[in-house]
Order: structure tokens, then sequence, then C-alpha cells
């Protein structure tokens, strides 16, 4: 029987759009590459900060992103303690590159994703980073020293009242957001039963992530 649309068409347009901005920041016709080095990216960030920083940030990424993104994981190994030459190896053998590349392609795609997803959004991916990540992440010429090369340990916001009040804020915040994107149309346009409830499932695990709801309620 026929269909007289596609049902995923939407989600792989906005995933194409987004993987097409990458590959122009990049300077690239290769979306092949291009969709490597946005892995890269995804995977190095994600595997290097918590559970709940990364419901926020995938929270910002079209669905077929958000699979890319979580593709992998294993929640009880992040945020892993590697220094910055287990970083530029992990990313350099995602995006397939010389290790010496990854800051400019690095930084490229943290330029695009900056202006992708909502306001302030990598600024508190950031701010759980150590500063050589967040250097190479911006840009700069990754330069590894055995000597120096430790990451210090990651700030817990468990242990910290105002840093955990701050999470639970950024995540209330972030499930708003989600909740609006779903709700977003025209009064002309068609209702959306199916984009309204995956932005209210989208919210609710958000919430759930940092505690804020029960487990056992579920969206209507």
């Amino acid at each position: 029987m026929p269909h007289a649309a596609d049902p995923f068409a939407p989600a792989v347009q906005v995933a194409h759009k987004w993987l097409r901005a990458v590959a122009d920041g990049l300077d690239t016709d290769d979306l092949a590459f291009a969709n490597r080095a946005l892995r890269a990216w995804m995977h190095t960030v994600r595997d290097r900060i918590s559970v709940a920083a990364s419901a926020h940030l995938s929270a910002q990424l079209p669905e077929l992103l958000r699979g890319a993104y979580y593709e992998g994981w294993i929640p009880s190994h992040v945020p892993v303690r590697h220094g910055l030459a287990e970083f530029i190896d992990q990313f350099a053998r995602t995006a397939d590159i010389e290790p010496d590349e990854v800051g400019a392609v690095a930084g490229t795609i943290t330029a695009v994703l900056s202006d992708l997803f909502s306001a302030g959004q990598m600024n508190r991916v950031f701010a759980v980073l150590p500063m050589r990540l967040y250097g190479v992440l911006c840009g700069a010429r990754p330069e590894v020293s055995p000597v120096t090369d430790e990451e210090p340990a990651g700030t817990d916001s468990d242990a910290d009242p105002v840093l955990a009040l701050q999470d639970r804020v950024r995540a209330l915040g972030d499930a708003v957001a989600a909740l609006a994107h779903g709700l977003e149309q025209l009064p002309t346009d068609t209702v959306d039963l199916n984009r309204t409830a995956s932005a209210a499932q989208e919210a609710h695990r958000i919430l759930l992530t940092e505690g804020l709801m029960p487990t056992s309620t579920r969206p209507r």
C-alpha cells in the first residue's frame, strides 16, 4: 500500500541540513568525511561528560544525530578520566584524520554547532571539561606532553549543592525548550500529535535523568 508521505523524511531533512552545515564549515563536499568528523566530536565529548550533561546536549540534536550520538555509549563508563593524548587519538581515529588536524577540525565543528545549538548550550558543555580539551575543541593545535598529560578530575556536582542546583535549573530549561520546540507551529498548520508526543517524551527523559520526576511517571 503506497504511503502519501514518508514519516521519516522530516528527520532526514533536518539531519542533512546539520550535516551540510558541518561540511560547509569544513569547506568540503565530502559528506562522508563531515559525518565522521561530526561523530568524532560527539563521541569524544560525550565520553567525557556526565550522563545528565549528555541528556542536555543530546536534546539539542536532530533525531537521527541523537541516535549517532548514543551509538556505543556505556553510561556506567562516563565520564572517562583519560588525558589529552587519548582524546586526540579517539578523535583522529573516529574522524580518520591525522592527530595534528584534530584541533582545526574540532574547532570548526564547535563553531558550527554553536550556531545550531540554543544560546549557552556550548558553554554548559565546556564548563565541565578540562581546559586542555576546551582549547582543542576551540581550534587550538594539540600539544601532548607525556609528563603532564593528565586530566584533572571533573567537577562532581553531587558534592556541591550550588552546582547540583545549577544542573537542575539547566535540566528544567532544557525540558521547557524541548516542549516549546515540539509545540512550535503556525495557527494554520495541521496539528502534529506525533511531534507533540515526541517533545513531551524528550522533556520527560531530561527530567528523569536529573532526578526531577518519579520514574513511574509517564507522559500522556
